[in-house]
């Protein structure tokens, strides 16, 4: 059985929604999956001040963790068109990983979400992927047997980089269904390519 870590972070539970359909979709392939966030950054009463979804029950992840799983799957939203500084910064220090080789050969993948839908989503699905395959990581995106990423009929997230969705400017806008089922089929794809590789984890 392979293990898979689904680690994000949400500032506004937009990516929290994704990252649990990731696992679900990894849970589904018969992975052992675990879902983690990264540290926050920002100081509490800015987080509340600021409406930051402060209810997350998923637990913080330590650096050492990374070595624990097959396959690991980032997800954040984008700052700017590239990964926010939360994940940099917690990404920034796996060096001691990287210079062990630890992570090479692990399955990677990412999934994102913006305010728009040209906010710099494929921007910041490449600034995770990019470090993953620093890493030595072998990385996995969303492909277009996907077909609701071919969708015309609504604005859609997704990409054949990694999941994704839109949150609107003011952030009300949530994952839709074909957001999550893009999310649910990246998890899935993710952990069967972590059991062909590591068929005896």
């Amino acid at each position: 059985m392979a293990k898979v870590l689904v680690l994000y972070y949400s500032s506004y539970g937009h990516i929290e929604q994704l990252a649990y359909a990731v696992a679900e979709g990894a849970k589904d392939a018969g992975a052992h999956v675990d879902v983690k966030r990264v540290p926050e950054l920002v100081p509490e009463s800015i987080a509340a001040s600021s409406h930051y979804k402060l209810d997350q029950p998923a637990p913080i992840a330590k650096i050492s963790d990374l070595t624990e799983y097959d396959a690991i799957v980032i997800g954040t939203g984008t700052r700017f068109g590239r990964m926010s500084s939360q994940v940099a910064n917690f990404l920034d220090q796996a060096g001691g990983l990287w210079a062990k080789n630890a992570l090479r050969g692990k399955v990677g993948g990412a999934f994102t979400c913006t305010g728009t839908q040209h906010g710099g989503q494929e921007t910041t699905l490449f600034s995770i992927l990019t470090n993953l395959m620093h890493f030595g990581m072998i990385t996995v995106g969303l492909p277009y047997s996907f077909e609701g990423q071919k969708r015309m009929d609504e604005i859609i997230g997704g990409s054949p980089y990694g999941a994704s969705t839109i949150a609107g400017g003011d952030g009300t806008r949530q994952p839709t269904k074909n957001d999550l089922a893009g999310a649910r089929y990246q998890g899935r794809y993710i952990a069967e390519t972590a059991q062909k590789l590591f068929p005896n984890s």
